[in-house]
C-alpha cells in the first residue's frame, strides 16, 4: 500500500521541480507524433531524444521520456484507425474494427473512443502501480520460462478467433507466420531459411512486415477509389463526433477496465507488453460480446479494448523498470540507459531508498494521463483531415512514408524490400480470404514462443511435465489457456441448445 511520507514528500518533490513540468507537454508531442508516421516506433523516439536527458535532472528526465512513452501509446492508434496501418504491434487490434468504422465514416467518433480508452487505460495501470508495486514485481519474480511460454502460446492461440467461419484458414495463417518468424539464427546457433544471406541472419523485421502485410497490401486495394470514405458528408471533420465517441467509450466500463487490468498483467511480463496485451483484451472481449457478429466490421468495443489495453501494458511494464530494473521491452529499455546515464539503478533498493522518487514519477505520469487528454483531442481534430485528401495523393505519400520508416528502423535497404515483399503476401492473402493479422502474430511471437520452450527444457533437464505440476502458477495458467481454447466450442453448443 502507499507510503504516506514518502507520497507527500513525492508532492512537495514535483511542486518544487518546475523542470519536470516543462518537458512534459513537448515529450507528449513528441510521441503523438512518432506513434502517427507509420514506420517511426515510441523506441525510436525516445532514442532519438534520449541525449537530450543527459543534461537534466534524473526526475524531468524520467518524466520527459515517460511523457513521450505516453504520446506515442495513443498515437499509433490514429494511423490504425485511419489507414489500416498499426504504427507499432501494439496498435494491431486496433484495426480490426478501428479502420471498418473510418471506412464507414465513423472515424471522428472511433478516434474519440480511443483516446478516451488509452486515456483511462492508461490511468487505470498507473492507479494500480502506485497502490500494488510491490506486490506486482514479487509476482513477476516468480514467472519462470513455463510461464512466459504458456503467455506466448495464449497469444499464438488468438488465431482462433480472428477469422470467423474459417478456422482452418486462420490456423494455416498463423502456422505460416510461425515459420516465417522462426527464420534466421536460432538460440542453438542454427542457421534456418536464410539461404546463405546475412540479411536474415537476425530474422525476418517485424515492423517492416507488419507494415507491409497492413498498409501496403491495403493501399493496393484502395486504388480504385477517390478517397478513403466515399460519402463526402462524412469526410468533414467534426469536433461534436470526437467528444460524442469519447463520451461512448465511457459507456463500456467493464470493457475499459478489463482491458487496463489485462494490459497492466501482461505488460508487466518482459519481453511480452502491449503486443500481446492489446490482442488478448480484443479476443477476450470478442467471445463475449460477438453475438450479433459485428466484430471486425466496425464494433466500437473492440476499438475500447485494444486501446485500453496496450496503454495500460505501460504502466504494467514501468512497474518492472521500478522494482526490478528489468526492461519490459523497447520503451522501457531506452529508460533504463537513462537510469545509468544519471547513476540510478532500479531495483529492490532503489524501490526501498528512493520511494519517494518513485512515487513522484507515478504521480507525474497520472498527470501525463490527464494532460494526454487535452492534447490529444487537439491533434486528432488536425490528424482526422487526412480523410479529405484524395487516395491518388495520399498513396503514395503514405507508401513513401512507410518505405522511409522501414529504412529507418533497419537502417538498410532490408526494411523497404521487406515491406515490398509483404505488401504482396498481404494483397494475396487477403483476396483469398486468410487472415492477414494471424500471420503477423505469428511472426511477432515466434521467437518468444521458441525461446521459451527452450529455456524450460534445458532448465528442467527434459523433465517438463514434472516441472509443471510442480508450480502452481504455470498450472493456472495452463487451466486458462485451455479454457479460453474451448469457450468458443461451449458457448456455440450452448447457443444451440437454447434454440
Amino acid at each position: 500500500m502507499i507510503d504516506g511520507p514518502a507520497f507527500q514528500e513525492a508532492i512537495a518533490l514535483l511542486s518544487e521541480d518546475t523542470d519536470a513540468w516543462a518537458v512534459v507537454p513537448p515529450g507528449i508531442l513528441i510521441g503523438l507524433l512518432f506513434g502517427t508516421i507509420p514506420g517511426l516506433s515510441i523506441s525510436i523516439g525516445m532514442a532519438i531524444f534520449l541525449p537530450l536527458t543527459l543534461h537534466m535532472e534524473f526526475l524531468p528526465a524520467i518524466l520527459f521520456l515517460t511523457a513521450i512513452f505516453t504520446g506515442g501509446g495513443f498515437g499509433c492508434a490514429i494511423p490504425a484507425i485511419l489507414m489500416n496501418i498499426p504504427g507499432t504491434s501494439a496498435s494491431v487490434a486496433t484495426t480490426f474494427d478501428g479502420y471498418p468504422m473510418a471506412r464507414l465514416g465513423k472515424h471522428n467518433h472511433a478516434l474519440g473512443i480511443a483516446l478516451v480508452s488509452s486515456v483511462v487505460g492508461a490511468g487505470f495501470s498507473y492507479l494500480v502501480l502506485l497502490l500494488f508495486i510491490g506486490p506486482i514485481a514479487n509476482l513477476v519474480l516468480k514467472l519462470g520460462p513455463s510461464e512466459m511460454f504458456l503467455v506466448s502460446l495464449w497469444g499464438m492461440s488468438l488465431i482462433a478467433v480472428l477469422q470467423e467461419g474459417f478456422f482452418s484458414r486462420g490456423l494455416l495463417a498463423g502456422v505460416f507466420g510461425l515459420t516465417l518468424g522462426l527464420i534466421g539464427v536460432s538460440d542453438l546457433g542454427v542457421f534456418r531459411g536464410t539461404f546463405g544471406s546475412a540479411y536474415l541472419f537476425d530474422g525476418i523485421p517485424a515492423i517492416p512486415a507488419l507494415i507491409g502485410m497492413f498498409a501496403a497490401s491495403e493501399l493496393f486495394n484502395l486504388i480504385r477509389d477517390d478517397y478513403l470514405i466515399v460519402d463526402e458528408q462524412k469526410r468533414r471533420m467534426n469536433l461534436v463526433e470526437i467528444l460524442s465517441g469519447m463520451k461512448r467509450a465511457l459507456s463500456y466500463p467493464i470493457v475499459i477496465l478489463r482491458g487496463g487490468a489485462i494490459g497492466t498483467i501482461i505488460g508487466a511480463i518482459p519481453g511480452v507488453g502491449s503486443s500481446v496485451a492489446n490482442l488478448v483484451s480484443y479476443a477476450s472481449t470478442k467471445r463475449q460480446y460477438n453475438k450479433d457478429r459485428t466484430f471486425g466490421k466496425g464494433d466500437e468495443r473492440g476499438v475500447i479494448a485494444s486501446e485500453s489495453a496496450n496503454s495500460s501494458s505501460e504502466g504494467g511494464s514501468m512497474a518492472t523498470l521500478l522494482a526490478l530494473g528489468i526492461p519490459g521491452g523497447g520503451g522501457t529499455a531506452i529508460m533504463l540507459a537513462a537510469f545509468s546515464a544519471h547513476d540510478v539503478t532500479g531495483g529492490p533498493r532503489f524501490l526501498s531508498q528512493n520511494t519517494d522518487v518513485v512515487y513522484a514519477i507515478i504521480l507525474g505520469n497520472l498527470v501525463q494521463v490527464g494532460l494526454l487528454a487535452l492534447m490529444g483531442l487537439a491533434f486528432i481534430f488536425l490528424a482526422s483531415s487526412i480523410v479529405k485528401v484524395p487516395l491518388r495523393f495520399l498513396i503514395p505519400t503514405v507508401l513513401v512514408m512507410a518505405l522511409l520508416g522501414s529504412y529507418a528502423h533497419t537502417g538498410n535497404m532490408t526494411g523497404p524490400v521487406t515491406v515490398t515483399v509483404f505488401a504482396i503476401i498481404g494483397w494475396v492473402m487477403r483476396r483469398y480470404n486468410y487472415p492477414v493479422a494471424a500471420t503477423v502474430i505469428g511472426i511477432l511471437l515466434a521467437t518468444m514462443v521458441e525461446g521459451e520452450l527452450l529455456r524450460s527444457y534445458q532448465l528442467t533437464s527434459g523433465r517438463l511435465l514434472s516441472y509443471i505440476f510442480d508450480r502452481p502458477i504455470t498450472l493456472l495458467l495452463l487451466a486458462l489457456f485451455i479454457t479460453s481454447l474451448c469457450f468458443p466450442f461451449i458457448q456455440k453448443n450452448l447457443m444451440a441448445r437454447k434454440r
